[in-house]
């Protein structure tokens, strides 16, 4: 039987346990998928700690990977088996050898996309691609504020962001993960640990502030945010790494007529078509060289507890994938 890390609790990364599932045969508008590389998420973090509530236990975490169809069930046109194929996206379960997925959920990988990068692309590069394309459409002179910007939605947010000819201010907790943004595209980096990035922001911008920042970190940064924006400046909190928002009182948007965002990728890509023409719009970035995927740490399926304990410590960079 294959094998997958389930949880039966939540908890601390101890609760992840590597034991044999049973993977039914896939049912109408369904595809069996053998995965060949998983993606590691903050967001898989939030999921077994219990922040983000699931619908039942136990349960296999996981929202993205790279695979192979090994079988389609009724209704299923567009997929066969042999197919190479990626996907971000719900129902959880993406930790685990094989497993069955809706398969208009799935996207049929081009040539020039290996396993890994697609693994570890798909849910960070489509976040990046909402997030500067659609929840904000960045613009040629703005300036951006990006959060953990040597992470792995912060590489791609520098990189692409500097492409649309935005200037990219990037905090990070290391002068290590200052170089690594700055390689991707960050004019100026902000090491957290000894310098206050408001002051930082507003030095920089001459007291002008940023026109979107992009805040994956949550209730350390958020307040902090809110103040580095320009007038009718656009604040998106898309994580919560140091723990949840407290509370926002709508007149603090006020002073600056501001707009505050909470988007979800999984709305943007509800319609196949915009998932299509956002996961296209991503491959398109990657080949000609605008965003780099960078697989910093990979670790065997088995040790995903260990990932785990890694990424909540900020041991990595870029992006990570797990290995069946």
């Amino acid at each position: 039987m294959p094998k997958a890390i389930v949880a039966h609790e939540t908890g601390g990364p101890d609760v992840l346990r590597w034991k044999e599932v049973q993977v039914d045969a896939p049912g109408p508008g369904e595809a069996r998928l053998r995965h060949t590389a998983i993606g590691l998420n903050y967001v898989d973090v939030y999921f077994r700690t219990g922040l983000y509530p699931m619908p039942h236990m136990p349960v296999v975490l996981g929202m993205e990977a790279a695979g192979v169809v090994e079988a389609v069930g009724p209704e299923v046109g567009e997929l066969k088996p042999g197919d190479r194929v990626a996907y971000a996206a719900t129902p959880a379960g993406a930790y685990a050898e094989e497993r069955v997925m809706p398969a208009d959920r799935l996207v049929t990988l081009p040539e020039d996309i290996d396993d890994r990068t697609a693994a570890a692309a798909m849910l960070k590069g489509m976040t990046a691609e909402d997030l500067l394309h659609r929840t904000h459409h960045v613009r040629a002179g703005e300036i951006v504020l990006v959060h953990a910007a040597a992470g792995g939605v912060g590489l791609l947010l520098d990189a692409w962001a500097r492409h649309l000819g935005a200037t990219v201010i990037g905090t990070v907790g290391s002068d290590d993960k200052a170089a690594l943004a700055k390689a991707h595209g960050c004019h100026h980096t902000i090491v957290y640990s000894r310098e206050n990035f408001v002051d930082r922001v507003k030095e920089i911008t001459e007291g002008r502030g940023v026109d979107v920042a992009y805040d994956s970190v949550g209730k350390d940064t958020f307040a902090g945010s809110l103040e580095c924006l320009a007038l009718r400046g656009h604040l998106i909190s898309f994580g919560q790494s140091s723990g949840a928002v407290e509370p926002l009182q709508m007149g603090a948007l006020g002073a600056k007529s501001a707009t505050v965002s909470r988007p979800s990728l999984f709305h943007y890509t509800l319609g196949r078509a915009e998932l299509l023409a956002m996961a296209n719009n991503l491959f398109d970035a990657v080949r000609r060289g605008i965003i780099r995927i960078e697989v910093n740490q990979s670790y065997p399926l088995h040790e995903t507890a260990t990932a785990h304990r890694d990424l909540e410590a900020r041991r990595t960079s870029g992006s990570t994938v797990l290995i069946p």
